[in-house]
Parts: C-alpha cells; structure tokens; sequence
C-alpha cells in the first residue's frame, strides 16, 4: 500500500526532532562536562589565563673601595616591554612607538620580530633605561597600545664614570655557550652578567639570587592591584677592593695633565710592598663601563674597538714595554749578588763604551767619569751596566730578573694577564736559531732589547725590592661584606717567591734608588714630596732604533716613534709602604714626564698617611752636590712641567740649580738595528 504525503512528512519531523534532540544531549553533555566534571580545573586555568608570572632580576652586589666608598652599585632603571599575543593592532601600536621614541619605522616591529610559541605570552624588553620623558609620554597612552607596558628593574652603575674601568670590567648579556657552563646554572638567556674585570671574576658573589612574582593582568595586560604572591630577589654580597679611589683618580688626572691636545696613553700601578694590595691600577685610555650596563649600543662599541688607541686594552696588566733603565736595579742587585759590582767600582764613563767595531754610548755624551754601584743607579749610568752585564753574561742576569717577578705572570685576579719577557741565550737560540750575541747583552743590561714587562710586574718587582726580597702577588679584593655587614673571604697575601739576594745588597740598591729622586744629580728629582725621602728609577724605552731619529728635537719626532716614559719608585725609602710605576706611552724622557705622575700619587697618599718622620726639606736643598754637577736628566732636558703636578718648592728650587742648557745631548745609547726594543 503506498504511503500517503501526511506519514512522508511525519516521518522526516521526528526524524528533524530527533537529531535536535540529539545535538542538544551533546550540548548538555558538554555542558556538564565543562561545568560540574571539569568545573574547577577549567575555572583555575581561566584563572592563570589572566596572571602573569614575571621573573625578578636580583640587583648586583656593590663594589667598594678600600675606605667603603661606591665603585659600582645599582639603580632602579624604568624599561619599556611587549607581551606579543596581547598586541591587538601591531599595525598601529609599532608605529606610535616609533614615533615616541624617535625611532625609525619598522625598527621597534623589526626588533620584536614574530614571536611564536611561550614566547608569544613572555614580556620582551623593547627600550631600556626610559628617561622620564619617554616614561610619561608611554603612560599617557594608556590603553591605547595594549599589550605594551613599563617594567622596573636593576641597573648596574658606575657613579664615576671610567674611573677604574679596567679593574671593575663590563657587564653583557649571557652568551648561549656560557649558558652550558656548569658555574652559569640557573641563569637564563637574557640575564646579564660580567664580561670582564671584577664583574666577570666575581660574578657569583656580585649576582645574588633572582626572585619572582605573580600578578594579575587585565585584558590590555596591565597590572590590576597587587601580587598574588612573590619571592623578593636576594641582593648579590657587597665586594670590598684594595684600591683607593683619591690615589685612582691622581692617577688618572696625572694623564690628563700630559694631555697637550691629544688624549695620552699608558698605565699607573700602585702597590702596598708589605701586603701586594694594589692601592691604583690605571690604563689610559679608558672607557665607560655605563655604556655596557644594558647591552652597548653598536656605534659605541664600533668606536672603542676602532680607536688606535685601544682603550679597551688593559694596559697595567696587558701591555708589553721595555723596561729602559728602571731594569738597572735588577741588574744592580745581580751585580751586589754575584760580586761584580765591588769589582767594577771606579768604573770610568767617558760617555761611550766599544766591543768589537761597535760604539754604544752612555745617554750622557760627556760621560759621568769615575762611578761605583751607587752613583751609577743615581746617574743611570749607562757605560758601568754595560759593563756588568759583560761581566755576569746574560743569562745569570736573566735568573735574577726572573727571581725578582719578571717574565712571568704575577697572577693578579685579572683576566688577560700577560707574560712578559726575560731573555736568555737558550730562548733567542729556539726563537731564531741563532746564537746570543755579547752585544745583544749590552742592550739587555740597560732594559732594552729583547726586554719586554708589564707594568704590573715592574711594580712587583720593585716591591720586592723595597721590602728585602718578597714576591707578593698582587692582591685586590680584601674581602665579601655579607648581608649581616661581615667581611668574610678576602684574597689573602700571599708570598709567590723570595728573591736569593741578602738583604744588605737590597739595602745598597735602595740607597741607590733613594739617591736618584733625593740627591741633587739624581735623575728622577721631579718625584720629591716634600717632607718625604722618595726612592725611584727613571727610565727612557725606545721604540725605534736610533739612527731613525736621531738630530731630532723632541717634538719633531712623529709621536708615533717617540721613546716611551718610565718611573718606578717606592716610599718612604728607608721603610715603604707604598711602590708607584708608570708608565707613558711615547711621553720621552722618564725623569722630566713620567716621575711628575708618580709624585702626584705619592704626594696624595701621604696626605691620607703621614709617614712618622719627616726629612727637613732646607737640608735636602743646601747638601753639597755629590760629585760634579749634571747638566741633565735621564730624560736629557728637565723641562718644567705643569704647574699642577710641578716637585714641591724645595725640589723646584733644586731642579733650577740643575737645569739643563738649551743644548742638550742625546740621552739615547747608540743601539743597532738587531737591539732595538721589540
């Protein structure tokens, strides 16, 4: 029987009915599903849906000079961040960004780049450091830009400015190869830390525990009320250096003083002799460590690493100079050791000394005549060192250089250290299979040569000079202040060797030194402090052969090749406490440029620490010359130098009796090509 028109229609309405039916058990199912079985899951993860867990850099420890003064510190740093997902209109928020900021387009969207994954919900820091101008004119926007918002954190700063630089170091984002390194556990990418200098040595004492918090965001990602929870970040340990900043900045401004239009270049060390505390380590130039606190902007970085002055270059530790004649106390103190210097007492200087068919002269062209030990130290004799050198062989000169700290690293707490060079006929023979040659030891025996020393050690050495034989590495940090104000694990001292020499001859290289700066013949007069028996050696390094330069003045040198200034000394003399190099790349002569920079640091730190007994300044200045007059300095003429690093009034009344004429000979000794300094 055929089914009527009514029974079709009615069939396919239930069948209508039940597939509506159908859908809505399945909606009610969900429905119970989401609401009663799953209920307080799914609420918790709406709830995370509007929280925001942000990670708290910790602030970095202090670093400290030795009297508590701020090297390094921080400071709050507002910084402008972007939750990718939460950006609604990228087209439009990069672009007001752009223009806030003075940026060009497509830089900031650029920089964001399509974040995908977690990253898309991690805040990325877009500007760093706001100044409050950029901070007002980001929140005037308000929810106009969301997903863009200010954030508070940490930044490392260095209240005065480059000073010390090359001690405290840098600071740099974590590198992905560091981030495998065990000692980097727990950091992540992003995280700043020390690059160099202290910052890089100490960086798990400075880093301190980083803490975190939960908050609640709103739809345009801004902080609704306060924190869920949160774990403060634990400040890093305060770090307390040996350096002392009033000697740190004479220092530095010693190099200023030189400065004549252009910027000058070399270092300064200071040394306590008793304890190696370095109390001062300059190199100049410098740069600003401020620039590196939150990644350095490419154009500084550029310029710092295209300066042929290399200002990056830590040159108290790094640099590699002859020592010119400041070497003469070493050999001095072989010479005593080995006997040769009762030998060569009366030793007579007639301004020139031959070997063979060669000629070297003394840097004074008269000579200095008649000399023992003593008056050759004072005078820089060049002619009697040449003669002990002949007379010990360069390699017993070697073994004393070596015992006294040169050559070899003195281990400071520094990266980047360098070696250094003492020669010995073994060494040439492996490095140019060629034989030692006796007149490459004339050129060995007054610091030039294959000679090359870091400032660093020439201070090392001197101290050891200065307290009876002690090689004491070089020691900066004096300890970790902690939370509770207590200083705990400082570098301690430490006495690396002990130079084979009795302390009588010690005593007579001293006596020496001390009648460089304080008898009327010395030549490094331009370091008295008044008041103060001063102990020192000047010192003239070549850079180029003789013959290259030689009939000109001074200034006509290009400075390129002019000779690199020295002075090395110690004070009081009769019991230091405190050893000062330095060293001034192309400065001339050492007495007349050098010695005035190490007076200046001298001169402060005994402001600060008035040696018990004093010298009577009148007698200094009426004692009869010992032996006849000199006519010049180590460094040929005494010019006067700037009135503000100018030897106190008794010692510029000395220099005046001693004044060189206008003609001056040349204080360079006759050197070859194969014994210019390398």
């Amino acid at each position: 029987m055929a089914s009527t028109p009514d029974a079709f229609f009615e069939g396919r309405v239930w069948r209508v009915v039940a597939l509506v039916a159908a859908v809505f058990a399945l909606f009610g199912a969900r429905l119970f599903q989401l609401q009663v079985i799953q209920g307080e899951a799914l609420a918790l993860s709406s709830q995370r849906n509007s929280i925001r867990s942000l990670r708290l850099p910790p602030p970095r420890g202090e670093i400290v000079d030795r009297d508590g003064r701020i090297l390094a510190t921080t400071r709050p740093a507002r910084h402008l961040e972007v939750v990718a997902h939460e950006v609604r209109e990228p087209d439009r928020t990069f672009p007001v960004l752009e223009r806030v900021f003075g940026r060009e387009p497509g830089t900031m969207r650029e920089a964001v780049g399509a974040r995908r994954g977690r990253e898309r919900f991690q805040p990325y820091r877009l500007v760093e450091d706001l100044s409050f101008e950029e901070l007002a004119a980001v929140e005037s926007l308000g929810f106009a830009i969301p997903g863009v918002f200010t954030g508070v954190a940490p930044r490392r700063f260095y209240p005065n400015g480059s000073l010390a630089a090359h001690v405290l170091g840098t600071l740099g984002e974590i590198q992905a190869e560091q981030l495998k390194q065990r000692r980097f556990a727990g950091y992540y990418m992003g995280d700043e830390i020390g690059q160099s200098g202290i910052e890089a040595v100490y960086e798990d004492v400075l880093q301190g525990r980083a803490g975190g918090k939960n908050i609640v965001v709103d739809v345009a990602g801004r902080e609704i009320g306060d924190p869920l929870d949160s774990v403060e970040a634990v400040p890093g340990d305060r770090l307390e250096l040996t350096l002392d900043l009033d000697l740190q900045r004479a220092a530095e401004e010693g190099f200023a003083i030189h400065e004549e239009g252009e910027l000058k270049s070399g270092a300064v060390v200071a040394l306590d002799p008793r304890t190696g505390d370095v109390l001062a380590l300059v190199s100049a130039p410098a740069y600003n460590p401020n620039d590196f606190a939150d990644g350095i902007d490419p154009e500084i970085w550029a310029a710092l690493n295209e300066d042929p002055q290399k200002p990056l270059q830590n040159r108290a530790i790094s640099g590699q100079y002859p020592p010119g004649s400041t070497y003469k106390a070493f050999v001095a103190a072989a010479a005593l050791a080995e006997g040769a210097a009762e030998k060569l007492a009366g030793t007579y200087c007639p301004g020139h000394f031959r070997l063979g068919r060669r000629v070297y002269r003394c840097w004074r062209r008269q000579g200095h005549g008649a000399v023992d030990l003593r008056e050759s130290i004072m005078k820089s004799c060049d002619v009697f060192f040449y003669r002990v050198g002949l007379e010990l062989k360069i390699d017993v000169i070697a073994r004393y250089a070596r015992s006294f700290g040169l050559g070899r690293l003195t281990q400071i707490a520094l990266p980047g250290e360098s070696g250094g060079l003492v020669p010995t006929s073994e060494w040439k023979e492996r490095r140019f299979q060629e034989p030692w040659v006796e007149g490459e030891t004339l050129s060995a025996a007054i610091g030039q040569g294959f000679n090359l020393t870091t400032p660093l050690q020439l201070a090392v050495g001197y101290a050891a000079i200065a307290n009876g034989g002690k090689v004491l590495r070089p020691r900066l940090v004096r300890g970790r202040v902690t939370r509770d104000g207590s200083l705990h694990g400082g570098e301690p001292v430490e006495v690396i060797s002990r130079v084979a020499i009795d302390d009588i001859h010690l005593r007579e290289v001293r006596e020496g030194l001390e009648a460089v700066v304080m008898d009327q013949e010395g030549t490094g007069k331009r370091a008295r402090v008044e008041g103060l028996e001063v102990a020192g050696k000047t010192g003239t390094a070549q850079v180029v052969a003789l013959k290259q330069v030689e009939g000109l003045e001074e200034d006509e040198i290009p400075r390129q090749f002019r000779d690199h200034a020295l002075f090395a000394s110690f004070a009081p003399a009769k019991d230091p406490e405190i050893v000062v190099v330095v060293v001034l790349e192309h400065g001339g002569g050492g007495g007349a440029n050098a010695a005035p920079i190490a007076q200046r640091v001298l001169a402060t730190w005994f402001e600060k620490h008035p040696p018990p007994t004093l010298v009577d300044d009148e007698q200094i200045a009426d004692a009869p010359p010992h032996g006849a007059p000199s006519a010049a300095t180590d460094a040929g003429t005494d010019r006067e130098g700037p009135a503000a690093v100018r030897a106190p009034r008794v010692a510029a009344r000395a220099d005046a009796q001693a004044r060189a004429p206008s003609s001056v000979p040349d204080p360079r000794p006759a050197l070859g090509e194969s014994d210019a300094p390398r």
